[in-house]
């Protein structure tokens, strides 16, 4: 069992993390780095692309994943959601003629209409998230990258689709041709990201999509120059295993879209941002050509099976600096 305390003491040096995170696998890694770090040491960065008004709703999927799962509210075995939801509502808005390939529970539509009340009344993202956080007990610091509108649009063969008709209507079978972050040239970064990266000591890369969900935080102006000059520890962790995603299209998009679908491709997405990659035990024969790329290589298990694994990697990315130079 990982003894928190003497984790804390290897971690004395490290004043701030900050994790750029969406979706699921940036979720779960977040599961076991909360085991380990307290909330005044952790920062966490989120992706707003995904975002989408439906049902006359402001509805943030990756905000809420990341802010569930903390709180202990996800239901795990999808990784979104609340557990033990039921979808009473949308069995009835389908009376209504109503478009329902877009899943939202019982209890979820709550946090979406409070979510929505609250920008109508005039807040700003960040701070309907700090409320949200708050009522569910979450004491740690989700900062949407942008208080601004921008959507991940994917242009495919069928035209150019919102990210999320992409991926849950279309189930992500269409081939894409390009990746376009609708209104994120005019954005302007949220001031609390700019500043927690600024006063970070490591940065960290979750396992998260690095074409739509990283990909997003690192298109509003100002974020990715904000890392570079950045004098943090930069860790990324692969969420690619073997060619492919453990789940979601990010292996796919990125083969569709000219990468490398392996844990290289994702590396030389992120060369010049960071200093070590972090790769499965089952991409050991990648090490040398990410090495190439000019960041050192961490080989372990990076699937995240159980809460033990989610402790183990993110005790491993806090620790990457001196097990890199040890």
């Amino acid at each position: 069992m990982l003894c928190v305390n003497t984790v804390f003491k290897k971690l004395a040096s490290f004043k701030k993390t900050v994790v750029l995170a969406g979706g699921v696998g940036g979720a779960r890694f977040l599961q076991g780095l909360t085991r380990i770090l307290p909330p005044d040491r952790l920062d966490i960065i989120g992706n707003v692309g995904d975002d989408i008004e439906l049902y006359g709703l402001h509805i943030s999927p990756d905000l809420d994943t990341v802010m569930y799962t903390i709180a202990g509210l996800v239901d795990e075995e999808k990784g979104w959601g609340l557990k033990k939801d039921s979808f009473n509502f949308l069995q009835m808005f389908k009376h209504y003629d109503c478009r329902t390939w877009f899943k939202i529970g019982d209890m979820d539509v709550a946090t979406h209409i409070f979510r929505t009340f609250l920008i109508q009344k005039g807040l700003p993202l960040s701070e309907v998230t700090k409320i949200l956080c708050h009522n569910l007990g979450v004491k740690y610091n989700i900062i949407p990258v942008t208080d601004d509108k921008v959507r991940t649009k994917v242009d495919t063969k069928e035209g150019l689709l919102d990210f999320q008709e992409y991926f849950v209507k279309k189930k992500f079978e269409v081939e894409i041709r390009k990746v376009i972050f609708e209104g994120a040239n005019d954005s302007i970064p949220n001031s609390n990201a700019l500043k927690v990266i600024e006063k970070a000591q490591i940065i960290i890369f979750a396992p998260s999509n690095p074409i739509v969900s990283i990909g997003c935080i690192l298109s509003v102006p100002g974020i990715k120059e904000a890392i570079k000059r950045s004098k943090a520890y930069k860790v990324a962790i692969s969420p690619i295993i073997g060619g492919k995603a453990v789940r979601g299209p990010a292996h796919k998009m990125m083969k569709e879209l000219g990468n490398e679908s392996s844990s290289f491709g994702v590396a030389a997405i992120y060369k010049e941002l960071i200093n070590v990659m972090i790769i499965d035990n089952r991409d050991v024969n990648l090490k040398t050509s990410i090495n190439d790329l000019g960041m050192s290589v961490i080989v372990t298990n990076t699937l995240m099976s159980n809460m033990d694994s989610k402790i183990n990697l993110a005790r491993l990315a806090l620790n990457s600096m001196s097990d890199v130079q040890s």
